[in-house]
């Protein structure tokens, strides 16, 4: 069944799991970005980070209703 999904479910997990990688990634290692980028936007006080993780976590919220939605529908018309 997995194999026959759209590719709008495979792009909705995705983001979900690439949201949920990067909340975790800031919650475990905060200062990345300031690594990544070269440039601490937040001047050390960590606002940054506490807006990443929750955007990351309302965009992996709204990823999974969406592909669970797109699942359920794929399997009520695969019956």
């Amino acid at each position: 069944m997995a194999h026959h999904l759209r590719v709008r479910f495979w792009v909705e997990a995705g983001l979900a799991f690439v949201t949920a990688l990067l909340a975790a990634a800031t919650q475990v290692w905060p200062n990345w970005i300031e690594l990544v980028v070269r440039v601490d936007p937040d001047h050390g006080s960590g606002s940054l980070e506490r807006v990443l993780v929750g955007v990351c976590l309302v965009a992996f919220l709204a990823s999974v209703v969406l592909a669970g939605t797109e699942f359920r529908s794929h399997a009520a018309h695969s019956v």
